[in-house]
């Protein structure tokens, strides 16, 4: 009994000295014990996953841009079907680039899928020659992207005028586009340099945690380019 008045009699005493209300003080702890979920997280994951909800919202932002305006100009909008075509032999074949781009960036989510796996079991050179084969695939991308902008601008699309219609077309092509081939240029040039370090034992005695998080951040990528292709190609 004493003891429980003594208690009282403490609590009583830390209040009326200026200390924070036991309410307060039992918040801080609850939220203070949070720190046990986050304790073993690498810092690099972390950072990579704040880094991806935010590039999250700015392609978001970019994409329900593109709806509203799209939805909202008078002028005719380019047919994708047409507008992304190519000519083999006298035929018009509707999207081949696209599909082959789309295929081949998926390929290589699978391929760094892999890398991360065997990043996991230690294998070093398995791991570094996924990384390579990502990189390639994520590089030829790049350049079939780099092909679709050039037969564009042949053709007379500028970001300020579209020989097909709405003029708008050709600015939010080039800036969509742009930004997430910049996206993949940035990832490929990261893989690279994470699979040399990889290859020359760099993570050996640290652990994988880097090749998880390029594997993290590919996988954003090539996510992104799917709701690319549906918005933009198949609508």
């Amino acid at each position: 009994m004493s003891t429980v008045m003594r208690t009282d009699v403490d609590e009583g005493a830390r209040a009326d000295s200026g200390g924070p209300p036991q309410a307060v003080r039992e918040l801080v702890s609850d939220w203070a014990g949070d720190q046990e979920a986050f304790r073993h997280v690498h810092w690099g994951k972390a950072m990579m996953w704040i880094f991806l909800l935010s590039d999250t919202f700015v392609f978001s932002s970019f994409l329900v841009s593109y709806m509203t305006m799209r939805s909202s100009v008078t002028e005719p909008w380019p047919n994708a079907s047409e507008v992304f075509s190519l000519t083999i032999g006298g035929q018009s074949v509707p999207l081949l680039l696209i599909a082959i781009m789309t295929f081949v960036l998926i390929s290589s989510s699978g391929t760094m899928a892999m890398a991360v796996n065997y990043g996991y079991r230690r294998n070093r050179k398995v791991t570094a020659a996924l990384m390579f084969a990502t990189a390639v695939l994520g590089a030829t991308f790049v350049g079939m992207q780099a092909f679709e902008w050039s037969k564009l601008i042949h053709e007379g699309v500028r970001p300020w005028e579209n020989p097909w219609g709405a003029e708008q077309f050709g600015a939010s092509f080039f800036m969509i586009t742009g930004f997430h081939g910049l996206h993949v240029s940035a990832g490929v040039i990261m893989l690279l340099i994470v699979a040399s370090k990889v290859l020359r034992g760099h993570y050996e005695r640290r652990g994988y945690a880097a090749v998880e998080i390029a594997g993290l951040y590919w996988h954003f990528v090539d996510l992104v380019w799917v709701f690319i292709f549906a918005f933009f190609y198949l609508w």
